[in-house]
């Protein structure tokens, strides 16, 4: 008689997003099984504008103060009052700015504004989870709004959190988040990365990739990491609450 109507979930998670960005949330929704709630807070990002537009490749600056204070830690803090089991940042560019350790700062700021509730952040999370794959060479794929500086730093971040990265660039299709798909992204992918990485790690919160996870796996041989994917996988990890198993989006899901 009575029809879902999403009350009934054993685990919430708070989601940290730019204002203008829908790619975060409609993939963890789309990878979330039933009894995993997700509820998102927007934070101001200045290099996005009205309908999710922006610059061809965006600027360091925006990207940067996306994760200081005062807007994400009073977004974090907001978001912590509902009845959230973690809070997970979802963004991946500003940790290649600041690196591993000003990440690890940004999360223990957020973690005391948000009162001891754990605190995910997407690189750290991608990190985390290259380790539970023992996968210590890494083919980094941008998205096409990553210049090269932004890719290199990038790069960076790996290396300083101690894997070897073989090959990092933006990927070469469309700069725009509604211009790509699946199969676009699983062909460059797949004609690009190199035999000699472990594992493919695809970066940008905003990058729809989820979808290309399981095929590029399947052609590649080889763990594929993208940022919501392993965003998931660690505010599930945090939460501590046993759910309906990830299925159908890689292997990550499956490691121990």
């Amino acid at each position: 008689m009575w029809q879902p109507d999403g009350w009934d979930v054993r685990v919430r998670l708070g989601v940290l997003t730019p204002h203008a960005d829908v790619g975060p949330e409609s993939e963890l929704r789309a990878m979330a099984p039933a009894d995993v709630g997700v509820h998102a807070a927007r934070v101001p990002f200045r290099a996005m504008g009205r309908g999710g537009t922006m610059d061809p490749t965006i600027p360091l600056a925006p990207v940067r103060a996306f994760a200081e204070p005062p807007h994400v830690d009073d977004a974090a803090e907001l978001l912590a009052a509902a009845p959230v089991s973690v809070i997970a940042y979802a963004f991946t560019s500003s940790a290649y700015v600041i690196g591993p350790r000003g990440e690890g700062y940004m999360l223990d700021r957020l973690h005391e504004r948000t009162h001891g509730l754990p605190v995910v952040a997407t690189c750290a999370a991608t990190a985390e989870a290259l380790r539970a794959l023992d996968a210590g060479r890494i083919a980094l794929v941008d998205p096409p709004w990553f210049d090269e500086t932004l890719s290199d730093l990038g790069r960076g971040y790996y290396e300083d959190a101690g894997f070897e990265v073989p090959y990092a660039a933006p990927c070469g299709l469309p700069s725009g988040q509604t211009l790509i798909g699946p199969r676009a992204l699983h062909d460059w992918v797949a004609s690009h990365v190199p035999d000699t990485a472990d594992a493919v790690v695809i970066g940008g919160n905003g990058f729809r990739a989820v979808g290309a996870i399981a095929a590029l796996e399947a052609t590649l041989g080889r763990p594929v990491l993208t940022a919501n994917q392993t965003l998931l996988w660690a505010a599930l990890r945090a939460a501590a609450t046993p759910t309906t198993p990830v299925t159908a989006y890689g292997r990550l899901f499956s490691a121990p």
